[in-house]
């Protein structure tokens, strides 16, 4: 007999937040990168990211797709109410119109916050649960830096992350919810979820899952455990380090097929491992004048000056000019790319024209609680409207958007000035703005872990810098307030120390 039309609801909210911003993530946030509701969401079919992984799948199962709503948007402060309430009706509201479905598929990111809730991606599991009922696969994923809460435990059916980092397997992730999902319908998959937890709070420098890096140890071990029969899926989450939330941990998670004893079992022996390994987290920092000074011995370049602490990708405003201004003091004279977000300077240099010399104060002007800005004079190089596309990854093929965007050249400095953030996926940015890395001997990257996709066929080696910002290389000097101690790497040893668990409710 064929199998049944089963009908699948897909819907995603996808944003991650940090609490060191004065920043708030509202709908326009969103809009720079996309809300497509409804019927919109078949639009992202043929991107990479997860909806579009998780289509193909239903298409080969003949399933029926109900679209509810896909919302992403770039990392900034904590969701503002009005703008989660909103989305979520987007979710919600079609969710309620289309029932009964046989299952619903939610990719989200797993570290956004809004004002009042620490955890409204476990309150948005939880609506959908009270809509569709208990009987209803409820199939979640996270991005692998995600914040996992027992509410989320309770109330999905499986949860499934990236398991690459960079994340170049969103499209992948979304066929493997999708796989799972058809297999519970089929019931081939009864998964019961343990998720086991470490106080490890470490940036993502050191947190690739490829060579010899701690992660990449962990997650091979994910990909063995995944080959016994009774493991339907297992996960390794590095918590997003800028978020000041209780509880927070790395570890794994672990979905067996009905046995929740051999999952807490494997769930433990991950996250133990992951303490074992918390020392190779952490990364090395040197000062701006030392890592010039090691990139001057290198024959050829570009040398990259990893400027994590203003990452835009992990929530920071992009507004920093202290690696630039650290340059200028150093009299810096090898042909140097930079970037920042200053919508009022990108606007001066529009104003002035291509070719004109001007003065302007830059930097500092959306988040100026981490330094002041500073006074430069240039010539500005290059004018664009800030539009490119995404070659691959977690945006892959669709359009991001800069806003009003120059390149204005301080003596051997060529900086990007942006009006708007954008995700930092390969060097779209510096390629839009005819910026050619291999004309660079330094490069100013605001991300800890990209990058090594981004240059590795043209970078000659890449240090990380030590600057101020929301997201920097190591969170041993952060202001965590809810945050309870101990927790590494402030606490290097915690004698006694038990993974905290989470699992689902029998």
């Amino acid at each position: 007999m064929p199998s049944p039309a089963w009908r699948v609801a897909i819907g995603s909210i996808f944003a991650e937040s940090s609490h060191f911003l004065t920043t708030r993530i509202d709908r326009s946030y969103f809009e720079n990168t996309y809300i497509y509701e409804r019927n919109d969401l078949f639009k992202l079919a043929g991107t990479d990211c997860e909806i579009a992984g998780a289509l193909t799948i239903c298409e080969s199962e003949k399933a029926e797709v109900v679209p509810l709503v896909a919302a992403r948007s770039v990392s900034g402060g904590p969701v503002t109410d009005e703008c989660y309430d909103d989305l979520k009706n987007l979710l919600l509201a079609p969710l309620r119109e289309a029932l009964p479905v046989d299952g619903v598929i939610l990719p989200l990111h797993g570290a956004m916050t809004t004002l009042s809730d620490d955890d409204p991606e476990g309150d948005l599991i939880f609506s959908v649960r009270q809509i569709v009922g208990k009987s209803v696969p409820i199939i979640v994923t996270l991005d692998l830096h995600a914040h996992v809460t027992q509410k989320m435990v309770e109330n999905a059916d499986a949860i499934i992350g990236f398991t690459h980092y960079p994340h170049d397997d969103t499209f992948t992730t979304g066929q493997r919810s999708a796989d799972l999902l058809f297999k519970i319908l089929r019931g081939e998959a009864r998964p019961v979820t343990v998720m086991a937890k470490v106080p490890v709070i470490c940036s993502g420098i050191n947190g690739m899952t490829f060579g010899d890096a701690p992660m990449a140890h962990l997650t091979r071990q994910a990909r063995e455990l995944e080959k016994q029969p009774e493991i339907l899926s297992v996960s390794i989450f590095h918590v997003q380090p800028s978020i000041d939330i209780p509880g927070m941990g790395s570890g794994g998670l672990v979905i067996a097929n009905g046995d929740i004893e051999i999952a807490e079992h494997e769930a433990r022996k991950l996250a133990e491992d992951y303490w074992a390994r918390r020392h190779d987290f952490e990364p090395e920092i040197i000062t701006v004048s030392e890592a010039v000074r090691r990139g001057r011995e290198i024959d050829g370049g570009p040398v990259l000056l990893v400027d994590t602490a203003d990452c835009v990708g992990g929530g920071a405003a992009g507004d920093s000019v202290a690696l630039l201004e650290r340059l200028l003091e150093l009299g810096i004279t090898e042909p140097t790319f930079l970037m920042v977000i200053d919508p009022e300077a990108a606007l001066s240099c529009a104003q002035a024209g291509i070719g004109q010399q001007l003065a302007l104060d830059l930097g500092y002007k959306i988040d100026p609680s981490w330094g002041d800005s500073i006074k430069v004079e240039g010539t500005v190089r290059h004018l664009l409207d800030g539009k490119f596309r995404y070659r691959s990854g977690i945006y892959g093929g669709t359009i991001g958007n800069m806003g009003l965007s120059a390149v204005l050249q301080i003596g051997a400095i060529q900086i990007l000035i942006m009006s708007r953030p954008t995700y930092d996926w390969l060097d779209e940015q510096f390629r839009a703005a005819g910026l050619d890395a291999r004309d660079a001997k330094f490069i100013g990257v605001k991300n800890p872990m990209n990058y090594n996709f981004a240059y590795r066929d043209v970078a000659k080696a890449a240090f990380v810098v030590d600057t101020p910002g929301p997201t920097p290389p190591t969170l041993r000097r952060m202001p965590f307030k809810r945050l309870a101690r101990p927790f590494f790497p402030v606490d290097e040893d915690i004698p006694g120390l038990q993974p905290a668990i989470l699992k689902t409710s029998l």
